[in-house]
């Protein structure tokens, strides 16, 4: 089972909210997840983002792959720099 790191959108009409998910990669978009690891809210200046960033390490450690704006999000966090870091201290 391939599991991707994503974003799952909320929110009503122009109004995006998003979760940041673990997820079976062949499952839709808003479908069913495995765990929520954060929020990202783009319509308040600055974006808003919060992250758990244990989980987050911990599921790329199990070889989940972040999504491309997910991965965006991780580096402005650090938590791809931590990832790395962690990856290559073994």
């Amino acid at each position: 089972m391939a599991v991707k790191i994503r974003l799952k959108r909320m929110g009503s009409k122009r109004n995006p909210f998003y979760r940041v998910v673990v997820a079976d990669s062949r499952s839709p978009r808003d479908g069913r997840i495995i765990e929520q690891i954060g929020t990202y809210n783009p319509t308040v200046n600055p974006a808003e983002v919060k992250m758990d960033e244990v989980k987050a390490l911990d599921w790329m450690a199990k070889g989940a792959k972040p999504s491309d704006t997910v991965r965006n999000l991780f580096s402005n966090e650090g938590i791809m720099q931590k990832f790395h870091d962690s990856k290559n201290q073994k």
